[in-house]
C-alpha cells in the first residue's frame, strides 16, 4: 500500500498564510489548497489578496491584515475560527524583504553607518514582532485541539552574511542588502527553535523554511552573479519552494520540529 499520498494530504485542515499576496506566499496558498486544506489569506494588500481568494474558490478566505497590529491579528484568528471552526497550520511568510529586481534596484544605496533608525525599527516591528503576534494568537486554538504545525519563513541570509558584491552595478552607487534583513531572519531561526522547545510534548511542531534567491525578473547581470555563488548555477524558481512548504505542513515531516529546511541551490554548503 502506497502511503505517500496520504502523508501529504491536508484534507479537513485549515491553514493561515501571512504574506499571502507575496511572491512566495501566493504559491504557498495555492499549494496548500491543492493538497486539500482550507486556506486563510492574510495580507495588507486587499486587492491582490481578494483576487487570489477568487481563484481558490470556497475553500479560501481573504482577510486584510496588518500583522504588526494586535487588534488586526486577533481579528484574523477570530474570522478564521468563525468561517472554518479550527486552525491547524500557520505559515509565517509576511516580512519586509528588500527586492533587487528592476522595479526596486535603485532603492538600496547608502551605508550601514547611515542606515535610518526608523527603517530599522519598522523592519523589526514587522519581521519579528509581527511574527510574534500572529503566532501568539494562532497557537491558542492549536493548544485547544492539542495539535498544530507552525512554519516560519527564514532565509539563507539568516544563516550566512549577504555577499554584497552581487549587488554592485558598474557606474552606479553601491547598493546593499540592508542590515535589518539578516538580523531579523536570524531572529526568526531563534524564534523557531524557542517555540519548538516550548511546545515540546504538546503535539505542536515548529520548523523553518529557508529559501535562497528566487528569480523575479532580475536583470541578467544580477542573475549571473547570484548563480555563480550557488552549486546548481542558477537562481530558484518560485515554484521550487512549494513542495518544501507542503512537506513541512503535512504528516510527511511528522518527526521534524525545531529544524530548518534550506532550499538554496547549495549556496550555504560551499
Amino acid at each position: 500500500m502506497n502511503e505517500l499520498p496520504s502523508a501529504f494530504d491536508l484534507s479537513e485542515k485549515v491553514a493561515v498564510v501571512t504574506g499571502s499576496a507575496g511572491l512566495l506566499g501566493s504559491g504557498f496558498c495555492r499549494t496548500l489548497a491543492e493538497a486539500g486544506a482550507s486556506v486563510v489569506l492574510a495580507d495588507n494588500n486587499a486587492e491582490v489578496n481578494e483576487a487570489l481568494e477568487a481563484k481558490l474558490d470556497d475553500h479560501a478566505l481573504a482577510v486584510t491584515t496588518d500583522i504588526a497590529d494586535p487588534a488586526s491579528v486577533k481579528s484574523l484568528v477570530a474570522q478564521t475560527l468563525q468561517r472554518f471552526g479550527r486552525l491547524d497550520i500557520l505559515v509565517n511568510s509576511a516580512a519586509l524583504d528588500p527586492k533587487f529586481d528592476p522595479e526596486h534596484q535603485d532603492e538600496h544605496a547608502g551605508s550601514f553607518e547611515d542606515y535610518a533608525l526608523d527603517d530599522w525599527n519598522q523592519a523589526l516591528n514587522v519581521n519579528l514582532t509581527g511574527m510574534f503576534l500572529v503566532t501568539q494568537a494562532a497557537v491558542r486554538p492549536m493548544l485547544e485541539e492539542n495539535a498544530g504545525v507552525i512554519i516560519n519563513i527564514c532565509s539563507t541570509y539568516g544563516l550566512v552574511a549577504p555577499d554584497q558584491r552581487i549587488y554592485q552595478r558598474e557606474g552606479q552607487a553601491q547598493a546593499y542588502k540592508p542590515v535589518y534583513y539578516s538580523v531579523t531572519k536570524a531572529g526568526v531561526m531563534g524564534f523557531t527553535r524557542y517555540l519548538a522547545g516550548y511546545y515540546a510534548g504538546k503535539n505542536i511542531r515548529v520548523n523553518a523554511l529557508s529559501p535562497g534567491g528566487v528569480y523575479n525578473q532580475h536583470d541578467e547581470k544580477f542573475v549571473e552573479k547570484y548563480a555563480a555563488r550557488t552549486m546548481l548555477g542558477r537562481m530558484a524558481d518560485r515554484s521550487e519552494m512549494n513542495s518544501a512548504l507542503l512537506f513541512l505542513a503535512s504528516d510527511a515531516s511528522s518527526y521534524m520540529t525545531g529544524a530548518n529546511l534550506v532550499v538554496d541551490g547549495g549556496w550555504t554548503a560551499w
